[in-house]
């Protein structure tokens, strides 16, 4: 993606990556997209402003903003998933939610209780649990890894000139490199797993539910020879990866492999990975049926909504949903 400087920094941030930088100025991009992404007062996820939605001033929107017919086709496949079992007997628990926001937000729904885990906030989960996330993992920083002809090097973050540059570093990678070509450039997303393994931890059992958008690790390796990782402002996507930290999102495409392994680590069963459109075909298709024959007349906001969910060209293909279950002890 290149070694362009970034935009002027604020004095603020040039003060935080400095103090959060090694001896030489040098930090990882996963220290950087972390910096960026969670400090405490100037990450882009702990600012308080809008960040989704189709205002102006957002950058980009979810399921969530398509109205209450996500949480109701959500509630419908949890409860589809979780079988002959009372909903009623599980605590449904959503990890990474906005702040003031919820996909059960306005949603009636089955479960004993509910709880929301914000961005920052401990993760502590027990006893019997439906544990969901939307655009959770993608979020979570990552390491860059360009194979140049000389070698393997870890694509860093340095400060040169009050300006935020690319500083590759010679560096064995920790992960099997078979078969990757000359020129491959690799974002290897580990703190995302590292985040499902701490939440498999956790002394809770029933249904894991992640959405989001990622690829198999020979995908990753095979077919994304430019790297995953990329910003959203104001609804455009770019590769200007150290441009405005702060107050752009970057996002990282996650390893799918990874995560189901995390899961089965700690005793869940082999997660089944399904398009968002195949996984809302099969557990809620009566809440989907519904929806299309009511107002058979007319293009409601639900119809809309359920088109953009669903459809291929829309949130259907895009996302996928991976959905495993860990049986009480």
């Amino acid at each position: 993606m290149g070694s362009a400087p970034s935009s002027p920094l604020s004095p603020a941030f040039r003060d935080a990556f400095a103090a959060a930088a090694d001896d030489s100025g040098w930090m990882s991009f996963a220290d950087f997209m972390a910096l960026a992404l969670f400090h405490p007062e100037l990450g882009y996820y702990r600012r308080p402003h809008q960040r989704i939605g189709r205002e102006p001033g957002t950058d980009f929107y979810t399921a969530t903003s398509l109205g209450s017919l996500f949480g109701d086709l959500i509630v419908a496949s949890a409860t589809s998933l979780l079988g002959a079992d009372n909903p009623a007997d599980y605590t449904f628990v959503e990890i990474g939610a906005e702040p003031e926001g919820g996909v059960l937000r306005e949603v009636t729904h089955p479960f004993g209780a509910t709880r929301t885990i914000r961005v920052g906030e401990p993760i502590g989960l027990s006893g019997p649990c439906v544990v969901f996330s939307n655009e959770l993992f993608d979020a979570q920083p990552c390491r860059r890894f360009r194979h140049d002809p000389s070698g393997w090097q870890e694509l860093g973050v340095g400060l040169t000139d009050q300006e935020l540059r690319e500083i590759p570093r010679p560096v064995p990678p920790p992960f099997d490199v078979a078969g990757i070509p000359p020129g491959y450039e690799l974002d290897v997303p580990m703190a995302a797993t590292a985040l499902a393994q701490q939440i498999a931890a956790q002394p809770w059992h029933g249904l894991f539910l992640a959405i989001d958008y990622g690829r198999t690790w020979r995908e990753l390796s095979r077919e994304t020879p430019q790297g995953t990782v990329r910003g959203y402002y104001q609804h455009r996507q770019t590769t200007e990866l150290l441009a405005r930290p702060g107050e752009q999102d970057l996002t990282c495409h996650i390893c799918w492999d990874w995560l189901a392994e995390a899961l089965r680590e700690h005793g869940f069963s082999d997660g089944n990975l399904q398009s968002q459109e195949q996984f809302l075909m099969q557990h809620a298709a009566t809440l989907l049926q519904q929806t299309v024959t009511a107002e058979a007349g007319g293009l409601s906001r639900r119809k809309t909504a359920l088109m953009h969910l669903i459809h291929p060209s829309g949130f259907g293909q895009k996302f996928q949903v991976l959905s495993a279950r860990r049986e009480a002890p």
